[in-house]
């Protein structure tokens, strides 16, 4: 694409607000009014969860579901998840993995399947991909492990998403900052973890804003750089805030 930061993609646009009132945020700091070349438009999204048809009872169970089972499934488990378990500092950031530790005492299985970075795919397929990997070698070195029951079922569920707009805009830097500060966290997630599947570059919305409308790309990498999984999402917010307004100082 061209303009695009490499491994990022185009992002936040307007969806249809209609006549929708738009709350805009006026710049009180001099060094933080910039104008970009078009506005961030802060989205968010909501859920609808649905549980699927497949199930498992054991490991080997767990590996045919994870074959057959829907994208969105996967999707589901991982980076929605990632989402909830980012209110707590503890726990593994996917369901698999904290179902290997709590349901089958598999701590060796959990650990690896809790290793894997969503920020290093680009498609649910190739996420897939990976967790059949891990699931298949840990059973072929553990083949006593595939068949023992589970203390509960894993259910596969999955998410209808609808894509929603706020009230919020970033026409200026200013703007922008007072934007990230205010959105939920629902608003943030959207826009920072999940969107990175949603043109299939390794980036997120507010990376590719800063580069491509903003004039930012140092910025926009930094934001690239930052560790998901060691922090709350709120924390997450918090640098993004920080390495935006230590750019414009």
């Amino acid at each position: 694409m061209a303009g695009s930061l490499p491994g990022t993609w185009r992002c936040g646009r307007p969806i249809g607000c209609g006549g929708e009132r738009v709350t805009t945020l006026a710049a009180t700091t001099p060094t933080l009014h910039r104008t970009p070349a078009k506005p961030f438009y802060f989205n968010t999204s909501a859920h609808l969860l649905r549980i699927t048809r497949y199930r498992a009872n054991n490991l080997a169970e767990l590996l045919e579901a994870l074959r057959q089972c829907p994208e969105d499934s996967i999707f589901q488990h991982t980076f929605r998840t990632l989402q909830e378990h980012h209110f707590i500092r503890e726990g593994f950031s996917n369901d698999f993995a904290h179902w290997a530790l709590a349901a089958c005492n598999e701590p060796g299985l959990a650990e690896i399947l809790a290793g894997v970075d969503v920020r290093e795919f680009t498609s649910v397929a190739a996420l897939r991909v990976r967790f059949l990997e891990i699931v298949e070698s840990y059973l072929k070195n553990n083949s006593e492990a595939g068949a023992r029951p589970a203390d509960e079922s894993f259910y596969f569920c999955a998410s209808d998403i609808v894509v929603l707009p706020t009230s919020f805009q970033g026409r200026t830097m200013q703007e922008f900052v007072e934007g990230l500060r205010q959105v939920s966290l629902h608003s943030i997630h959207h826009h920072f973890i999940e969107a990175r599947l949603r043109l299939k570059l390794m980036s997120n919305d507010f990376s590719q804003w800063l580069h491509e409308d903003a004039g930012l790309t140092e910025t926009a990498r930094a934001l690239n750089r930052i560790d998901i999984y060691t922090v709350t999402l709120e924390e997450v917010r918090q640098q993004i805030v920080r390495i935006v307004e230590r750019a414009l100082t």
